[in-house]
């Protein structure tokens, strides 16, 4: 049933004494999320649940709030929760490629690592002292002079009876040797040996061989007793060194006696230190080249292998760690073994080990930007894979790309318990639900947030209590309630429904800030409803010159709009053009053109590849609603061609087929349409009209055409009557309407337009199928049975066997046979 469109259903004011407070400064400050029960559910149940894999992903659009509620959520929950434990990265003297990792209760990760340092600094003053004191030197200097009075008697012995054998012993570089002598004492030289007798050579040479023999033995001993004495000096060095800095390791022991870890390490270290007491000494100064540049490298001991990395440090938290990771790059989340370069050549140790998001979030939760996490590589898989093996490990992910592998230190995996809250839009949500079967075992909780809510009075009143919360926290002018009441009223447009408040609460928030910028502009100490409007007046001036130029074209004649006179087979549509940050209404002109033939309706924007998939099956269901209304005795026998006149871009969408129809049936009967119309609304086959999306927009755009020729009161828009819920339109479009310039009417079925754009009776299907006589649908049916009787004498070229006078209609058969 076609209706005129009343003042009350363009708009749904929200009246300041329904408001129960003068100013914002008169309630409380919004302290909980509103209009998202389903989401806020989901996400207590995806925090509480203690299971493998029911991780969350928050789904949303951009600017409802998402993270800033999971924030506020998990910083009240943690405070009630048990802080994890430190863990440090300690030196492995087992195998120095694979530091050891300690877990710590919270808080004592940084007090373990100073009483280490402190140790070692204790011991490098206390060792060397040792070493100087006089029991020691007096022990020492026993072992060496009982080692020293052995190897002198027996090489005492040795020579006494080498002499009593005309034999001297000698010392050379290649070390002891025997030496036959003469009796006058001499030695034996080569040429007076040499001039013997055999028989005195031959005696010689087997005593020489025996005393050979001895003076092995003699060397084998001392060399055992050099190793004995080796092994004493070492048990006196070892002994000497307990006795002093012992106590010191077992009083650490006993400090971490609960933690079967750091004894064990301790007892690692102790034992390092005997085997190395040698560092620990005074080392003797080298002396310093000329040359600056020749100056070697130290060659000092290190003592960093009994330092301890703090890897994660919880000295400061209040309860479980929250942590927000904005850019969750590879070695952000799961931390870096780092490297500095040495003399060219890049070293790294154990202390180089750096913490990622997922170490310092362990035993907390771990909020992440599923988009960015997606764009870093690596990140994603190598989440999925901690999850799945519950540890996380820190690696070079770079290393299988190498063309040649590089030593480098692999750290001990540390056990892994977060929960992963992914934050993101629902199509990248739903891409990874269907496409990765892992995704789907690993983060089982949804928690979907709500675009709008309900507008209700609670709702109401709690959004008056977000602008106070924003009022308090951005330091903002309060807001009295006729700005309130229009800041409800911008959240119904947004939501682009009379019943429902927008929850992109980012655009919200950006309005207060805005129309708080003119009051101080406007000396207000209260920001008023004019503030509300300029501001969002001048939001849409900063951002409306696409839609302006286009209406400059328009007003120039660049762009053919006719908003007068009536012209058959064109009407004006409406469409929406979204720039991303503005979107607007805008008319086309549709044009049909029909002709005796068997093509059939054709759409030039398919033909073109101009169309996208719902506008292609908007014109198949036009032909059905043809086909059922006008074909039920007769066959569809015509030729018709329809476009969007001047479209240099692609279409989609479903909006226009209401206003295809009236193109079309206007060609065909005939009749012309009033061009001061434009309409929007798709339909089904059975012409029930159905609701579309932009209705505001479409509107204010063709009002914004009609007034360049000035308002007559004959100018309107013809909308779906399911879309007067959706009506939020602007003050002087309202006035237009209230002053009787500007009409808008609603309609339930296509036949309810017809007479506002022609003037005549649409007309009811009698029982024989026929339409009365002088209403529109008997032209067009009668227009319809001409076009089918002129073409019963010619042959169809689709049946012609020899494939003669075939006619190019630019239809393929198969899009001939489905009518388009």
């Amino acid at each position: 049933m076609l209706q005129k469109v009343d003042k009350e259903d363009l708009y749904s004011c929200c009246k300041p004494d329904e408001l129960p407070f003068k100013t914002t400064d008169d309630i409380p400050t919004l302290t909980e999320t509103i209009g998202q029960k389903r989401a806020l559910s989901a996400l207590q149940f995806g925090l509480d649940i203690d299971s493998h894999g029911f991780n969350i992903y928050i789904l949303g659009e951009s600017g409802t709030g998402k993270l800033t509620t999971i924030k506020t959520i998990l910083e009240d929950k943690s405070k009630n929760e048990t802080i994890p434990n430190d863990w440090c990265y300690v030196y492995n003297f087992k195998n120095i490629d694979l530091p050891r990792a300690i877990s710590l209760k919270p808080g004592t990760g940084l007090a373990f690592q100073k009483e280490m340092d402190e140790l070692i600094t204790v011991l490098r003053q206390e060792i060397p002292k040792i070493f100087e004191s006089k029991e020691y030197e007096k022990q020492r200097t026993k072992i060496l002079e009982d080692f020293q009075h052995k190897q002198k008697e027996q090489f005492t012995d040795l020579e006494k009876e080498a002499k009593d054998k005309d034999f001297t012993l000698r010392k050379t570089v290649s070390g002891l040797i025997l030496v036959p002598v003469k009796t006058t004492g001499e030695t034996l030289s080569e040429e007076e040996y040499e001039g013997l007798e055999p028989r005195v050579k031959k005696k010689i040479e087997t005593i020489g061989k025996e005393l050979q023999e001895k003076l092995d033995d003699v060397i084998r001993i001392v060399r055992e007793e050099e190793k004995k004495i080796k092994d004493l000096m070492k048990d006196l060095e070892r002994q000497a060194t307990l006795s002093s800095i012992g106590h010191r390791i077992e009083e650490l022991k006993k400090a971490y006696n609960d933690n079967s870890e750091v004894p064990n390490y301790l007892e690692q270290v102790m034992e390092d230190i005997l085997e190395h007491l040698d560092d620990f000494k005074p080392q003797e100064e080298q002396a310093a080249p000329s040359l600056q540049f020749m100056r070697p490298a130290k060659s000092e001991p290190s003592f960093v292998r009994y330092s301890v990395n703090v890897f994660v440090n919880n000295h400061e938290l209040k309860g479980a760690p929250v942590v927000i990771e904005s850019n969750p790059t590879y070695y952000n989340l799961f931390g870096r073994v780092e490297h500095k370069l040495q003399y060219g050549v890049a070293m790294t140790d154990f202390t180089m080990i750096k913490t990622g998001s997922l170490q310092q979030a362990n035993g907390g939760y771990l909020v992440i930007d599923a988009l960015e996490l997606l764009k870093n590589i690596f990140s994603y898989d190598a989440l999925k894979r901690t999850i799945k093996d519950k540890e996380i490990k820190i690696e070079d992910v770079w290393e299988q790309y190498r063309l040649l592998s590089t030593a480098t230190l692999k750290p001990q995996a540390i056990p892994f318990n977060v929960k992963i809250v992914l934050v993101g839009n629902p199509r990248l949500y739903y891409l990874l639900y269907n496409l990765d079967e892992e995704y789907r075992e690993l983060f089982k909780v949804k928690a979907d947030y709500e675009n709008r809510m309900d507008r209700n009075p609670d709702h109401m009143l709690k959004y008056a209590s977000f602008i106070k919360a924003k009022c308090d926290e951005r330091g903002l002018r309060p807001f009295d309630r006729d700005a309130v009441a229009k800041v409800i009223e911008y959240g119904s447009r947004l939501a682009e429904h009379q019943r429902k408040l927008s929850a992109k609460f980012s655009d919200i928030a950006d309005l207060l800030r805005e129309a708080d910028h003119w009051a101080k502009y406007n000396k207000h100490s209260l920001v008023t409803a004019g503030d509300v409007d300029k501001a969002f007046e001048e939001k849409t001036y900063r951002s409306n010159k696409v839609e302006k130029k286009i209406l400059e074209a328009t007003e120039e004649g660049t762009i053919l709009i006719d908003t007068e006179g009536a012209v058959v087979g064109q009407i004006n549509g409406l469409s929406v053009l979204d720039l991303g940050d503005y979107r607007f209404g805008m008319p086309s002109r549709i044009t049909a053109r029909t002709y005796a033939g068997r093509a059939g309706i054709i759409n030039i924007e398919r033909e073109t590849k101009m169309s996208g998939k719902i506008h292609e099956k908007a014109i198949l269901i036009l032909i059905g609603y043809l086909g059922g209304k006008y074909a039920i005795k007769q066959s569809l026998s015509l030729t018709a061609y329809l476009t969007f006149e001047q479209l240099y871009g692609g279409i989609e969408g479903d909006s226009a087929t209401c206003a295809e129809v009236y193109a079309l049936l206007s060609s065909i009967s005939g009749v012309p349409l009033k061009q001061s119309y434009a309409i929007t609304g798709s339909m089904n086959q059975h012409g029930d009209v159905q609701p579309i999306g932009g209705v505001n927009e479409k509107i204010e755009g063709f009002y914004e055409v009609c007034k360049l020729s000035g308002l007559n009161g004959g100018h309107g828009v013809i909308i779906p009557k399911r879309n007067l819920m959706n009506l939020m339109l602007k003050a002087d479009v309202i006035d237009a309407v209230v002053n009787g310039k500007f009409t808008i009417y609603s309609i339930d079925k296509i036949e309810d337009g017809i007479e506002v754009l022609t003037g005549m009776h649409p007309g009811e299907m009698q029982t024989d199928g026929t339409y009365p006589e002088g209403t529109f649908n008997f032209l067009v049916a009668k227009k319809l049975k001409e076009l089918s009787e002129a073409l019963k004498g010619e042959k169809d070229p689709e049946n012609n066997d020899n494939g003669k006078n075939k006619k190019h209609d630019g239809k393929s058969k198969k899009d001939k046979k489905s009518g388009r």
